[in-house]
C-alpha cells in the first residue's frame, strides 16, 4: 500500500465517521427507529472491505458494517434506507455493490458467506466471500457450523471477526473460552490470526492475504482485528451502566482515525472532512425527502409465486382500501 492508498483509506473512514455521527443525531431526533454505532470500528471495515476484488469477491456485513458501506461506493441514502425502516436490506443492488443486505441476525451473514463460497469453488468463479461478526456472534452454533463446514470443502471464505471487546454488556473475556477467536481456527483445520484492528493498512494487508489465499485454493481464514466499540451497541443502550469512563478514555487514545491522521498531511485532512460534510449534508437531506413505500408492496415479496392465501389477503386489504 503506497501513500496514495492510505490517504484515500483515510478519506473513507472520515465518512464513515460523520455519516456514523449524523445517524446517531437522526436516532435521537426520531428521524431514525434505531442505529447500531460503527464509531472505532472504522479502520477494521473500511480496511477490510477495500481488500475485497469487486469483481470476483462478495462481503457479507451485520447490521453495524457502514464502514464496508462506504468503501465498496454504496450510496448512503440507499444504505441508511434501511435504518431509517423504509426497506430492509436498504435499496441499493448487492449484486453491483457486491455487498448482501444488512444481516440483524447474529451469526447469520456467516452462513451465508459460506454458502456462497460453496458456489462460487463449484462454479470456478474464481473469488471469495467476506464474512463480518462479531466477539460476541463467534459463540453462536451458527459461527461453529460456518467454519467447520468451510474448513472441510476448503472452502474461499474469510471469517472477519470484530473483536470491540464487548458483546453488548459483556466483555470478551466472559463469553470467549480461551480468550481468543482467532485461536478456535487451528480447531477447524484453519489459518487464524489476530490484527490490530486500529491499523487500517494492517487490516487492509491481513484481508488482501487472506482473500488471495482463499482464492488460490489455501483454504478458509478467521480474522480477529482487536479494536474497541467506543459507542454504546445501539442507540437504546446505555455502555456506562457496564464499563468505566476510564476504560473509554484509555481505548479513545487508539482511535483509529486519530492513527491514520498521522501519516496524512494536514491540508488532505481538511479536504476530507470538507468532503465528508458534504456526503454527510447530501445524505440528511436524502434520508428526509423518502417517502415510504405503497403498503401495496407488503404482499408482493413474500413468496416468489403467491399462495392462495396471500392473494386472498392481498384481495382483502385492496377491498378494504376502497370501502
Amino acid at each position: 500500500m503506497d501513500d496514495a492508498d492510505l490517504r484515500e483509506l483515510f478519506r473513507l473512514m472520515v465518512v464513515t465517521r460523520r455519516l456514523d455521527e449524523e445517524a446517531v443525531a437522526l436516532q435521537r431526533q426520531g428521524v431514525l427507529p434505531a442505529y447500531a454505532p460503527a464509531r472505532g470500528q472504522e479502520a477494521a471495515q473500511i480496511g477490510s472491505a477495500a481488500a475485497l476484488d469487486r469483481a470476483r469477491d462478495f462481503a457479507f456485513p451485520t447490521y453495524r458494517e457502514l464502514g464496508a458501506a462506504v468503501a465498496l461506493g454504496v450510496d448512503p441514502v440507499a444504505y441508511m434506507a434501511m435504518h431509517l425502516n423504509i426497506w430492509h436490506g436498504g435499496l441499493y443492488d448487492p449484486n453491483v455493490a457486491r455487498l448482501a443486505p444488512p444481516n440483524a441476525v447474529v451469526g447469520g451473514p456467516v452462513l451465508h458467506a459460506v454458502g456462497w463460497a460453496m458456489g462460487a469453488k463449484l462454479d470456478g468463479t474464481g473469488g471469495a466471500a467476506l464474512t463480518y461478526f462479531g466477539d460476541g456472534a463467534s459463540s453462536q452454533g451458527d459461527v461453529h457450523e460456518a467454519m467447520n463446514f468451510a474448513g472441510i470443502y476448503r472452502l474461499p471464505v474469510v471469517f472477519f471477526c470484530q473483536n470491540n471487546g464487548w458483546a453488548i454488556s459483556l466483555p470478551t473475556g466472559d463469553q470467549v473460552a480461551g480468550g481468543s477467536v482467532a485461536a478456535r481456527a487451528a480447531g477447524y483445520g484453519i489459518e487464524g490470526l489476530r490484527v490490530d484492528g486500529n491499523d487500517v493498512t494492517a487490516v487492509f494487508e491481513a484481508t488482501r492475504a487472506a482473500l488471495e489465499r482463499g482464492r488460490a485454493g489455501g483454504g478458509p481464514t478467521v480474522i480477529e482485528a482487536m479494536t474497541y466499540r467506543l459507542g454504546p451497541h445501539s442507540t437504546s443502550d446505555d455502555p456506562s451502566r457496564y464499563r468505566s469512563t476510564e476504560e473509554e478514555r484509555l481505548s479513545a487514545e487508539q482511535d483509529p482515525i486519530t492513527r491514520a491522521m498521522r501519516s496524512v498531511p494536514a491540508e488532505e485532512i481538511a479536504d476530507a472532512e470538507e468532503h465528508a460534510a458534504d456526503v454527510v449534508r447530501k445524505t440528511t437531506a436524502g434520508l428526509h425527502a423518502m417517502q415510504s413505500p405503497p403498503a401495496d408492496e407488503l404482499f408482493s415479496f413474500v413468496y416468489r409465486e403467491p399462495t392462495t392465501a396471500l392473494l386472498d389477503q392481498h384481495r382483502a386489504w385492496k377491498e378494504s382500501q376502497d370501502a
